[in-house]
């Protein structure tokens, strides 16, 4: 390599290098640009009260059983029979 190549690489390694500085400094936040007001949580209360007994009771009917209306003893429903 001549003398003038090795200094060409050296300048424009320098200047990609000044490009890329500038550059990211422009698109990424900076510390002082990182800070933000959050809402502050209130404390939760270990206390807890008991439901109404109106919808909460042993009589109440459970939504995550299983229902069955009439009787329907087909296994294949859809055989066109």
């Amino acid at each position: 390599m001549k003398q003038k190549d090795i200094a060409l690489i050296v300048l424009i390694a320098g200047i990609s290098a000044v490009a890329s500085f500038v550059v990211s400094n422009k698109l990424f936040v900076t510390p002082a640009n990182r800070q933000q007001q959050v809402e502050v949580v209130d404390v939760i209360d270990p206390s807890f009260t008991t439901p109404n007994n109106k919808y909460f009771n042993s009589n109440s009917i459970d939504p995550t059983q299983n229902s069955q209306l009439g009787t329907n003893n087909n296994e294949n429903p859809f055989n066109g029979n």
